[in-house]
């Protein structure tokens, strides 16, 4: 991005404020040079932290990291560089997040007439470098003491620049308190959502309540590597993240990065002039009015942005329509794309959306801006009275931003609602958001939870009792294969279970049979834990199963205190068991006549290859439309052993396994191919071979279309 002024309404933002001197930023991030020119004159200040000392290092590693880090060789060369340049360890990943707290602080504090002019420069800004070290920056225990030293310093917005990778979104006791007592003091925190390439979450920012921001390039794409998925649907929003110029440690000099890093800077420091805006007003800052202004006017993405627009997640920075919310006045034209919007049976305009709506913005404005007032003014009362004007204000601002309720506080008719999609409905912008599939179709192993103490001793009386060398004694509820054979005789009771889907033996999901064949699901989920307490050896052996739901908006809270989402089963169409040999031998037997010239033995192996790079390599939450897929092309394998039978005659193995969105499909569907490429072990000069199957994720239950596809590629 060439300058901040061209993100969209920011200019027109300006001209209402600069910042107030009253509205406290703080970065929890390395240690900032705030000695740069950009700081000169600016409100800032630097706390180190009480429980952790400063790294002392040789200056003269500075100009070095920096004009390695600068270069443009590839990250695996530049790292190797470092490595040598600068030996040790601690002083290079001191430096790196030196680097990365200037950049960031230049980008909110940076003061007009120097190289880098920040967004909220009038604000004033506190540093707390919280880690020395990598592996102190994202420990959960040093990120809570980071946030609860921000809270006593009376920070009204906290940016959280760690990304601590977390498989569940669970942290651990001490931050979530942190996170959830900042919420409760009115504070917005702000966290980059990670750069890990995919459905992946980080610390703070998959937390419940936490301002998530991706990254965009210039041209408005989403960036491949931002990441995307699970409570980031409910709370993040894409921001400019390409080519954003800060300031360096040791010199006047600038440089212009990329990352979720660069883009939540953006978020923060709009935040911080929407809350000065507040104050403006003689209101009170109110964070949560903040987040959910900009949650609930995200401009959604097209394919012309990204090929899964989950990626986008609730949508693109809007300033425009954030400002309008809070106000209830226009502080520009948003210009919106005309793409159109596709419902059940008809496709509309988005230019013609947007002029009905605009009317209907108008009256509700008119109507509610005496509630939104009042509420604003009320803040300062006390911090219950807050909450419940806040509670008022809601009916129009729509605070609630999961995907099946209308964000614009109208009510939406039963039939607007799709079965097979989330509910989209009209912001009042005239934007619709961005649609997000609930449908899942994931591989694990199924569990079972009591959820509290009463409910497992509620089983443990009601279960008989074992004898064990002649000694009776009472039955164990945890114990699989005891709940198991009560489950067989007593069917009913499994209604009393929280049953989950695990992955790796940690649950995902919390499996709720619902509807007219909820007592088969129940029955099919005693049947599919039965399988997996036999021996490996038994026929009846189950290793892994394949569940096919929807994702609600409901949670439920383990007995360990972890809290899941909850995936509705319908039906029992798609939830299948089964061990990895008996799915080769099925699937070899659908075969066998047409390659009876294939090996057996090696067909085997690479079969097994492929299915184990599924359910380890490529394991996912089967949520994704491309992870859908995916899974399937597993429980589907016969597919993929006609691929890899033919493959193996002529000598080749799998070399890798591939998806992506397919250019090809059906009217209404939603299609992705599914690519086997084999090698030749022997003969690594020779071109692959490229197997493609397409499958078809629009209904709950993925099909295959067509026949294996195949093609010879260059090395």
């Amino acid at each position: 991005m060439p300058d901040f002024a061209d993100i969209p309404g920011l200019k027109e933002l300006w001209k209402h404020t600069r910042g107030e001197d009253r509205i406290t930023v703080v970065l929890l991030d390395g240690a900032a040079d705030l000695d740069r020119g950009c700081f000169q004159g600016a409100n800032v200040t630097k706390i180190n932290s009480y429980w952790q000392q400063p790294v002392e290092f040789d200056s003269k590693y500075i100009d070095i990291f920096r004009e390695i880090q600068n270069s443009d060789e590839k990250n695996d060369v530049r790292e190797a560089k470092l490595k040598e340049a600068i030996p040790d360890k601690l002083t290079r990943e001191v430096l790196g997040a030196a680097f990365h707290a200037t950049h960031v602080f230049s980008n909110i504090f940076g003061q007009p007439g120097t190289p880098v002019e920040g967004i909220a420069y009038k604000c004033r800004g506190i540093n707390i470098p919280i880690g020395y070290g990598n592996d102190y920056y994202v420990d959960p225990i040093n990120l809570a003491r980071g946030i609860n030293l921000a809270v006593d310093l009376g920070a009204n917005i906290i940016h959280c620049a760690a990304c601590r990778p977390s498989k569940t979104g669970v942290a651990h006791e001490l931050l979530e308190k942190a996170v959830h007592q900042a919420l409760e003091k009115n504070i917005l925190i702000v966290a980059p959502t990670g750069n890990n390439k995919g459905e992946c979450w980080c610390l703070p920012a998959i937390l419940p309540g936490v301002m998530s921001v991706g990254a965009m390039k210039d041209n408005g794409q989403v960036f491949k590597f931002s990441n995307w998925g699970g409570q980031y649907q409910k709370q993040g929003i894409i921001a400019p993240g390409e080519n954003i110029l800060g300031a360096q440690p040791g010199t006047e000099e600038t440089v212009r990065n990329k990352g979720t890093s660069c883009a939540a800077p953006m978020v923060t420091g709009i935040s911080a002039l929407l809350m000065s805006l507040q104050l403006q007003q003689g209101a009170a800052p109110d964070a949560e009015a903040i987040r959910a202004a900009l949650t609930n006017t995200a401009i959604p993405c097209t394919l012309e942005d990204t090929e899964e627009v989950e990626r986008c997640m609730l949508g693109k920075l809007n300033v425009a329509g954030a400002f309008q919310l809070l106000t209830g006045k226009q502080l520009a034209a948003v210009e919106v794309s005309t793409a159109e919007v596709i419902s059940e049976d008809m496709a509309v305009s988005a230019s013609e959306v947007i002029q009905d709506e605009v009317s209907v913005v108008t009256a509700l404005v008119e109507e509610h801006k005496e509630k939104l007032t009042n509420a604003q003014t009320s803040i300062t009362a006390s911090e219950g009275r807050r909450k419940e004007e806040e509670g008022r204000r809601k009916e129009w601002i729509g605070t609630k931003t999961t995907t099946n309720d209308p964000v614009d506080g109208r009510v939406l008719n039963p039939k607007e609602k799709d079965n097979d999609q989330t509910t989209t409905t009209q912001l009042t912008n005239g934007i619709t958001p961005s649609t997000t599939s609930n449908k899942i179709y994931a591989l694990g192993t199924v569990g079972y939870d009591f959820g509290t103490e009463a409910r497992r001793d509620s089983f443990k009386q009601l279960m008989p009792a074992r004898v064990i060398s002649g000694v009776q004694v009472p039955a164990n509820p945890d114990d699989a294969r005891q709940m198991t054979n009560y489950l067989d005789a007593n069917l009913y009771e499994a209604k009393s279970l929280i049953w989950t889907l695990n992955i790796e033996l940690t649950p995902i999901y919390v499996l709720q049979p619902v509807g007219a064949f909820a007592e088969d699901i129940y029955e099919t989920l005693q049947n599919m834990l039965a399988g997996e307490v036999e021996a490996e050896d038994n026929e009846g052996y189950i290793e892994r199963v394949s569940i096919s739901g929807r994702l609600s908006d409901e949670t439920v809270k383990l007995f360990s205190g972890q809290i899941l989402p909850v995936v509705k089963i319908y039906s029992p169409r798609g939830m299948y068991g089964w061990t990895v040999n008996m799915l080769i031998d099925s699937a070899l037997a659908s075969v066998s006549a047409e390659r009876e010239e294939a090996e057996e033995e090696a067909i085997r192996k690479s079969l097994r290859s492929f299915l184990q790079r599924v359910y380890y390599d490529l394991r996912n939450l089967g949520q994704a439309d491309r992870d859908r897929a995916i899974n399937f092309a597993a429980t589907n394998a016969f597919q993929a052993t006609a691929s890899i039978s033919e493959a193996v005659a002529v000598g080749m193995e799998l070399h890798s396994i591939e998806v992506e969105k397919s250019p090809f499909c059906r009217y209404n569907s939603n299609c992705w191919d599914v690519k086997l490429k084999f090698f030749n072990p022997d003969n690594t000069r020779r071109a692959k071979k490229v197997y493609r199957f397409t499958i078809d994720v629009s209904d709950l239950m993925p099909v295959t279309l067509g026949k294996v596809r195949s093609w010879s590629v260059p090395n």
